[in-house]
């Protein structure tokens, strides 16, 4: 099936929609790191430093420097990685987040995809055992599904490099299934600030991996790639006050995550179960037509039909807070739903 990889939730949004199509947390960046952001600008005549930073993600995940590469956001690793790795079957995971795979593509490799069946749950067994490097999400974007930290691992094998993009994992109190700070042989992790701290046009990322392959990946990096106000944010963030705040907000995300499921299955929709991350994939007749509908009454979703795995009988919708939430259903339930 032929999609369109490079169709994102920001291309959903519009002026005067009601935005429940791109998963970034609303009222972000709190003032505090928006101050630190705002103060970075006195630094711009020096080029960036992206050691401090380096240093506390690093702390942050129980890592050596040399396993971090700071990036322009979770989209720059995987282009990094595509230039770098010459795999000779790559495999990519699906339904998940279209980038890693359009990056590949781009970057002159076949693409081998795995769609995964019900549930949408990681079964290791169906990635061919010839696959030299394997693309997964955890969680994965649009599903929202956690997988298991060890059918994560089942992946790895001598000669196979799994690229885990964990954007995501910070929707996840505790982050139990997260492999960042484990690092197996073989694993590479991607982490993205833009989703919880609402960074997405600051670019703030980085990649956890091998010393020898971050510094491949390194010297592929153009210079100065991550700009002094994105490493400020990086570095700000991974303080353990900031993964406190982020802690706090995954535990009430989970609780209105679970009732809008929980509304949205009362009314006999399918939802992808045991959802994990801010945002639900649902199945519903006419996805399209009622995505259509929304927009005309003021509310952006995300189409599902983009995603590999998916068609047009899927939404992907984000969780906001209660009041929004409540109103988004309200129009539903005026559209017969």
């Amino acid at each position: 099936m032929n999609v369109d990889l490079r169709h994102h939730g920001d291309a959903e949004v519009g002026e005067g929609l009601a935005d429940f199509a791109v998963n970034v947390r609303t009222g972000t960046p709190p003032e505090w790191l928006a101050a630190r952001i705002r103060a970075s600008v006195a630094d711009l005549a020096a080029y960036p430093d992206p050691r401090p930073a380096r240093r506390a993600v690093a702390r942050r995940h129980g890592r050596s420097v040399e396993e971090v590469l700071l990036t322009a956001g979770a989209a720059e690793a995987f282009v990094l990685l595509a230039r770098v790795l010459a795999p000779q079957r790559a495999v990519v995971v699906h339904p998940q987040f279209t980038e890693p795979e359009a990056a590949l593509r781009v970057a002159g490799h076949e693409v081998e995809r795995v769609i995964l069946g019900k549930d949408f749950t990681l079964d290791p067994g169906l990635v061919p055992d010839e696959a030299d490097l394997v693309v997964v999400g955890n969680p994965t974007n649009p599903t929202s599904v956690l997988h298991p930290a060890d059918a994560v691992v089942a992946l790895a094998r001598p000669g196979r490099t799994v690229v885990v993009d964990e954007a995501f994992m910070d929707c996840v109190p505790g982050e139990p299934e997260s492999l960042a700070s484990r690092l197996p042989a073989g694993i590479v992790v991607i982490r993205s600030l833009t989703k919880t701290w609402g960074l997405a046009g600051l670019r703030a990322g980085y990649i956890l991996a091998d010393p020898h392959l971050v510094g491949r990946l390194a010297a592929a990096q153009p210079l100065w790639a991550v700009s002094t106000p994105a490493l400020v944010a990086v570095e700000a963030c991974s303080a353990p006050e900031a993964l406190a705040e982020a802690e706090e907000w995954a535990v009430e995300l989970g609780i209105e995550r679970d009732r809008l499921a929980a509304e949205f299955s009362g009314r006999g929709l399918y939802i992808v179960p045991e959802a994990r991350a801010s945002f639900l994939c649902l199945r519903v007749p006419d996805a399209l037509g009622i995505r259509a509908l929304l927009r005309q009454r003021g509310y952006a979703v995300r189409r599902g039909d983009t995603f590999p795995g998916l068609g047009s009988d899927w939404l992907r919708i984000a969780v906001r807070d209660r009041p929004a939430n409540d109103q988004l259903l309200e129009v539903l339930g005026e559209l017969g739903i």
